[in-house]
């Protein structure tokens, strides 16, 4: 069967979703899980957009081997000469150049006639390719473009060098009937097609992302443009555990195969999900909770005397775990060491001791400690920077007719603690007040939710937080079976993100004076 080229665009396009950024050290954390997962192709940033996504690119270039790594970049010199600067330490890498063709575009945009988008993209491809061989092209917009006008474009890149012609629905504007008839326009009408691979990148505004995306796959594209659990600008991009799952489940209609390892899906899903602080919705196709429950009785019946009468696929192809008793308070380190690693995650030893004291703590009060419990451990306790402040003590108290308060007590990095009270709408909101108040760092709360990790009355729930510092958007996260615990270390979370960002400009801006 043929094989289609898994592109991947989390760390580009999907982090352009509100409230997704990502800093460095969870930049390489996903894409370390990305390369395990099989992916073909990391687009690892836009290096032009900021200093922060040029190091980005650089350091993920460098340390991530496996998957060709991509750069993005307009059709100008100094963007494509950035992207170079980024990529060239990577083993295999790849300069991706993109120039709107509409004529929307051309005329509200761009201001440019067809002529001169012609000669700007046969120019930077041509730049490009004087940096590297692997050389994607997009014509942005490419859907609602005038087919010949773009099929004209096309075959002027591939004759410029391109290797790969992306054809993007840039808004999520095609039905999958004319997606397909461009591709199959494109393979018709541009001359030296076959020289390039045919990939396209599909938005999901009318929730046609992944249909599209495969009835282009069906008229001869080779290379889907993707990113986990579909996240991206508005309603998002193409799913990659969707697309992947259509070939791999419906290989007698597209006999087609991806290199993806499949059981990995799951636990990429779940990463993704807690680093940009995106939850996945619970009927999320392949990676939702509910993507293999069964509730109606028929069903229940059904799957009772064989599971293909309503699975088409089992919970272990893509890596999904039902919430199992896994571990016990009598449990080991190195049980735990384990079993964290054959859920995906790569603990050093003191990240791995923080979790182990969490888990014995978790398993003393919880009759059963499920994936799920291990997850929100990990993700509350591993973090991108050192915890400045750490909880030492709180207390809260609240209640009709009486007015909440807290009592909190810090510890701060150097050894001294530091106790404040507050009074507040409610206890977390006093915890959140007093917390401010000792270390100096006022925030607006913009965003408050809880979620049960688990099942049972003692589940744990977890906490996010969103605040704003300076015109910044920070996220905070923690698990605890004690909602306001877990409040109040989520809140603290993101104050040690503040503080640790605010050391370090202080620090720089030292060394800039010396």
């Amino acid at each position: 069967m043929e094989r289609v080229i898994i592109f991947d665009t989390t760390l580009r396009d999907g982090e352009q979703s509100p409230g997704a950024s990502m800093n460095l050290a969870e930049k390489l954390e996903v894409a370390r899980a990305l390369a395990e997962l099989g992916v073909d192709v990391i687009e690892a940033g836009f290096p032009i957009a900021s200093p922060g996504d040029f190091e980005a690119v650089r350091a993920i270039a460098q340390r991530v081997e496996g998957p060709t790594i991509a750069g993005l970049a307009r059709c100008n010199a100094e963007d494509i000469d950035r992207a170079w600067e980024a990529l060239r330490d990577a083993a295999r890498r790849r300069i991706h150049v993109f120039l709107a063709t509409s004529a929307i575009h051309r005329e509200h945009k761009l201001k440019m006639a067809k002529e001169e988008i012609v000669r700007r993209a046969v120019e930077s491809v041509k730049r490009a390719r004087g940096y590297c061989d692997d050389v994607e092209f997009s014509p942005e917009d490419a859907a609602r473009t005038e087919p010949d006008f773009l099929a004209e474009v096309v075959e002027k890149v591939i004759d410029a060098g391109a290797t790969t012609v992306n054809i993007p629905d840039t808004v999520g504007y095609a039905v999958p009937e004319q997606f397909g008839a461009l591709i199959r326009h494109l393979k018709r009408h541009v001359r030296g097609i076959d020289r390039a691979v045919i990939s396209v990148h599909c938005h999901n505004d009318l929730g046609l992302a992944v249909a599209n995306s495969l009835a282009a796959l069906k008229e001869g594209a080779r290379q889907v443009e993707c990113t986990i659990n579909g996240i991206g600008e508005r309603a998002g991009n193409c799913s990659l555990e969707e697309v992947v799952m259509a070939v791999k489940t419906r290989h007698d209609f597209f006999h087609l195969q991806t290199g993806i390892k499949a059981p990995r899906l799951y636990p990429t899903s779940r990463l993704v999900s807690s680093v940009t602080g995106l939850q996945v919705q619970r009927n999320k196709a392949i990676v939702g909770q509910n993507a293999f429950a069964h509730e109606a009785g028929i069903h229940q019946h059904g799957m009772i005397m064989h599971h293909s009468t309503y699975e088409i696929m089992r919970p272990d192809d893509v890596g999904f775990t039902h919430t199992q008793l896994v571990l016990g308070k009598h449990s080991g380190r190195h049980a735990l060491r384990a079993r964290i690693a054959e859920m995906g995650y790569h603990l050093n030893d003191a990240q791995l001791q923080n979790v182990f004291e969490d888990f014995k703590k978790l398993a003393d009060k919880k009759k059963e400690v499920y994936d799920a419990d291990l997850e929100a451990l990990i993700e509350g306790r591993v973090q991108d920077a050192p915890a400045l402040w750490e909880i030492v003590a709180f207390h809260t108290s609240a209640g009709t007719g009486t007015l909440p308060t807290a009592a909190v007590c810090l510890r701060r990095a150097d050894g001294t603690t530091f106790q404040e009270a507050a009074c507040g709408d409610g206890p977390i909101d006093a915890v959140f007040k007093s917390i401010e108040r000792i270390t100096g760092i006022a925030v607006r709360l913009r965003d408050y939710h809880v979620r049960s990790v688990t099942v049972g009355k003692d589940a744990q729930g977890e906490v996010g937080v969103d605040v704003e510092h300076r015109g910044r958007l920070v996220r905070g996260r923690a698990a605890s079976t004690d909602i306001v615990e877990a409040s109040a270390r989520a809140f603290l979370h993101a104050i040690n993100r503040i503080a640790v960002a605010e050391s370090e400009m202080v620090e720089a801006a030292g060394a800039k004076r010396a």
